[in-house]
């Protein structure tokens, strides 16, 4: 079976080994066609619920490109894949991470930092502070960890994709339940 036809092919059910030789082919054949200096690994994860996650992670001389303007290569692999996925397997529940040399993890550590520094500003002056506007992968890191906190509560603002995450006081709640609706449906 050639790429494409692989690609664009079958709709039957696959094992995750499937799932993930499908993965494989479909990234050869991109790098190859892209001629990218890349190379790749795929770790599949096992979660409770029966599902999978294919964790693939690039290293190479061309990383520097998946890493550029906030990682948008980074996104568009992981997006191409779940579509790849979900075209030829569409009962299949198996999700794909693509990361590069650690950038998923820097950047959110980044983001943290910054939730951090608001948070301790909201928490001194007792007012409303408010991050710049995010795309909803972002937000849901910030909002996860500013949950932690019963001092504070987040609410996502503003329309569209990319939206303001609003820091607050957490007023006359106690401890046990302040951390109950901080995040927000995105």
């Amino acid at each position: 079976m050639g790429f494409f036809s692989k690609l664009f092919g079958g709709k039957s059910k696959g094992a995750n080994s499937e799932v993930e030789a499908l993965v494989q082919k479909t990234l050869e054949g991109i790098i190859e066609k892209a001629q990218f200096d890349l190379t790749f690994d795929i770790k599949t994860e096992k979660e409770e619920d029966g599902s999978a996650t294919l964790a693939v992670e690039f290293n190479g001389a061309d990383e520097e490109i998946l890493k550029d303007k906030k990682g948008q290569m980074l996104d568009a692999f992981q997006l191409f894949l779940k579509r790849v996925i979900q075209h030829n397997f569409p009962d299949d529940k198996t999700n794909v991470t693509v990361d590069c040399g650690g950038y998923r993890d820097e950047s959110a550590n980044a983001l943290i930092e910054r939730a951090e520094n608001l948070k301790a500003i909201c928490i001194e002056q007792g007012k409303s502070v408010y991050y710049r506007a995010l795309p909803p992968k972002d937000r849901k890191v910030v909002h996860q960890y500013l949950a932690k906190d019963p001092r504070v509560k987040s609410r996502s603002l503003g329309d569209g994709l990319y939206k303001k995450i609003k820091i607050y006081p957490a007023k006359g709640q106690s401890q046990g339940n302040a951390s109950e609706e901080t995040m927000s449906n995105d």
